[in-house]
C-alpha cells in the first residue's frame, strides 16, 4: 500500500498552511499586500536603519512583521542583518520597512550622522603631524 501525500487535496485546509517544524506559513506576498518594492526609494542592502522614537500609536494598522522590523530597528542595524535577525525575506523587509518610513517611524542613518560629535578628517590630519613632529 503506498503512503498518502503530506499535504494532498484530502487534507484539511487547515493542515494544508501548517508547516510542523515552523508552524504557520504566510506566503511572503500575503505579508506586504502583493507588493515587491517599497513606495519611495528603495533600502540598501547595507543601509543602516533605525527607529525615529516617534510611538507608533494609531496612525497605520500594523501587521505583527511592521511591530518585529520596529523593534528590532531600536538600535541602528543595517537592512541585511534586519531581515536575518528577524527570518523575514529581505523583499518583505524592504517593503515594511517603507510602511514605517512612510510613517515617519524608522530612518535611514546617514554615514555622517553616526560620526556626529567626531573630529573630521582634517583635525586628525593635523594632530598626527604634531605627533610626528615630536
Amino acid at each position: 500500500m503506498v503512503a498518502p501525500p503530506e499535504h494532498g487535496p484530502m487534507t484539511p485546509p487547515a493542515e494544508r498552511w501548517l508547516d510542523r517544524d515552523a508552524g504557520p506559513v504566510v506566503r511572503p506576498y500575503a505579508v506586504t499586500g502583493g507588493r515587491t518594492r517599497p513606495d519611495g526609494e528603495d533600502f540598501e542592502l547595507l543601509a543602516v536603519v533605525a527607529a525615529t522614537g516617534v510611538p507608533p500609536g494609531d496612525r497605520l494598522r500594523f501587521r505583527p512583521e511592521h511591530l518585529r522590523i520596529l523593534r528590532g530597528c531600536a538600535r541602528p542595524v543595517p537592512v541585511a542583518d534586519l531581515a536575518a535577525d528577524l527570518r523575514l525575506p529581505l523583499g518583505v523587509v524592504r517593503v515594511l520597512l517603507g510602511d514605517l518610513r512612510d510613517e515617519g517611524l524608522v530612518a535611514v542613518v546617514r554615514p555622517g550622522a553616526a560620526a556626529a560629535g567626531r573630529p573630521d578628517a582634517g583635525v586628525l590630519r593635523e594632530v598626527l603631524h604634531g605627533l610626528r613632529a615630536l
